[in-house]
């Protein structure tokens, strides 16, 4: 695959979390966040983006959201949980990014916010329709996802590169 062929991301906020005796990393999903998760999961099969990577916090609602939505998908794409996503502020999502192989053409990141959130805020220099004003709107409440596009290797992304395709979020 040649680097100047579009690349797509999805940044993906876990579903609900519940609020157990539990630390925070264990925490698992609230009833309504196993439902939101699996509609996200038919969500993301709509927007008919294969992945071939898919980046999962090690936190115990990240892995259960994604173990969720990913049943929803046509095709189950390589998942690795990785430990920098869990508390990792936007920049530090940014240097995970940059470190993904160039045959990595679309890839989904589970994870939490704020970071997720100003993520999906910095990375886009461009949005397509009304993307951008219903994210603001919405802001980035729990099983909410933003589709995102940008030109070059996975080096190269850095904010306001990319292109905002689309936005979702469950109803409350």
């Amino acid at each position: 695959m040649s680097v100047a062929e579009p690349r797509r991301i999805v940044l993906f906020r876990h579903a609900k979390a519940d609020w157990p005796q539990v630390s925070d990393h264990e925490r698992p999903l609230a009833d309504r966040g196993r439902k939101d998760a699996a509609v996200a999961g038919r969500k993301l099969a709509d927007s008919g983006v294969p992945f071939d990577l898919a980046l999962c916090s090690t936190a115990t609602r990240t892995r259960e959201t994604w173990k969720l939505a990913v049943q929803e998908l046509p095709q189950r794409p390589k998942t690795v949980y990785e430990e920098r996503l869990y508390e990792a502020s936007p920049g530090e999502l940014i240097a995970v990014l940059n470190e993904l192989p160039d045959d990595a053409r679309s890839v989904i990141m589970i994870g939490h916010n704020p970071g997720v959130q100003g993520l999906a805020d910095i990375l886009p220099g461009r949005s397509e329709g009304d993307a951008r004003e219903r994210m603001n709107r919405r802001g980035f409440p729990a099983a909410a996802f933003a589709v995102l596009s940008f030109d070059g290797s996975w080096k190269s992304l850095e904010p306001a590169v990319a292109t905002l395709l689309d936005y979702w979020a469950p109803t409350e």
